[in-house]
């Protein structure tokens, strides 16, 4: 089954998706909208060995003129589990509708 992932951070990250997946994943240009973004701190080694980053953005509800853009990729059920485990307690998901119409899961601020 496939199934549809919003990032708009380190998901997108080529090196992220090749620890995590094995593969590159692929993806269109989308937006979150009403939700806004700000970056938290991230202190898992496993995380941080994989995006290269400290700070990582993170979104909660916002205003609904607000918008986050980033990619919604195609992904299998194994690799939905597998982002789970790559996301860390800050985070947890949930599904959302995107601009382009589609449904996505997305990780937002826990």
């Amino acid at each position: 089954m496939i199934d549809y992932l919003f990032s708009y951070g380190t998901l997108q990250q080529d090196e992220v998706q090749q620890a995590s997946f094995g593969r590159l994943l692929k993806g269109e240009p989308d937006a979150l909208l009403g939700w806004k973004q700000e970056m938290v701190e991230i202190n898992d080694p496993d995380v941080l060995a994989k995006s290269g980053k400290r700070f990582h953005p993170i979104v909660m509800q916002g205003e609904p003129q607000e918008h986050v853009p980033g990619m919604v990729f195609e992904i299998t059920t194994d690799e939905l589990a597998a982002a789970d485990r790559y996301e860390v307690a800050d985070y947890r998901r949930v599904s959302a509708k995107l601009a382009s119409g589609l449904t996505a899961w997305v990780y937002v601020k826990a």
